[in-house]
């Protein structure tokens, strides 16, 4: 998301505050009839979270709209899921705290698994800079058998800076905006991501058509038929 600051959190499962606490009692989980056997057979595909992580300014939003347009050119059902987006309506009741930040990033990874589960391959595009937040978000996935890529939307400092879109930056560095990720608290870069692209030497397209090359030798989508790739020139 674009405010960048002490990121989406930073805590582990267990010190998650209020917001992730179970409060309600006496339910049961309702079993439905329909598998999600059932439902990938329906749409014709198995869900899947794509999870671009980094600075802002780094190209993560762009990104995920161009890796949705191409999957839905393929006839994927896909949906993406924005930073900024989110905060205006799902999460307009949380802040930039520790707390909510913690928060934000659990509840857009609980969608993410909804939207899997319903077999949907779903793009999310948040800076979510700590590495305990994002652990939280792929085990929730792994526990749901559902695949979760990360992606590290890598792009020096320098050069986020310098695109700086919504002259977040350069509110952070005048003091405006404490805690701004980049500039006086950390990013904590994937240690083990999926996919790493570049967007200082690479272009929107290039780095969106390694995000699917990787999805469709990993399997995650099918890759399209033969016959539809352009055969080369012979002449």
């Amino acid at each position: 998301e674009n405010r960048g600051g002490r990121g989406e959190g930073g805590c582990l499962e267990g010190n998650m505050g209020s917001h992730a606490a179970t409060k309600a009692t006496n339910i049961t989980w309702h079993e439905g009839e329909l598998t999600r056997e059932d439902r990938r057979a329906l749409l014709g595909q198995s869900g899947a979270t794509i999870w671009l992580t980094g600075l802002s300014g780094s190209g993560k939003s762009t990104i995920s709209v161009e890796v949705e347009k191409r999957l839905a050119m393929q006839g994927r059902v896909c949906y993406r899921l924005d930073g900024d987006n989110i905060r205006m309506g799902l999460n307009k009741n949380l802040g930039f705290s520790a707390e909510d930040r913690v928060e934000n990033i659990r509840r857009i990874g609980e969608v993410a698994k909804l939207f899997g589960d319903l077999g949907v391959v779903t793009t999310t595009a948040f800076i979510s800079p700590y590495e305990a937040d994002r652990m939280i978000a792929r085990k929730l996935h792994e526990d749901a058998k559902i695949p979760f890529v990360e992606v590290h939307v890598d792009c020096p400092l320098s050069v986020a800076e310098e695109r700086d879109p919504k002259g977040l930056y350069k509110k952070a560095r005048a003091g405006i905006i404490k805690n701004f990720t980049g500039i006086d608290d950390p990013y904590e870069a994937p240690s083990k991501p999926e996919v790493v692209v570049d967007t200082s030497k690479l272009t929107v397209e290039e780095c969106a058509k390694e995000i699917i090359s990787y999805l469709q030798q990993e399997g995650v989508i099918p890759a399209p038929p033969e016959d539809a790739i352009p055969k080369a020139s012979t002449n």
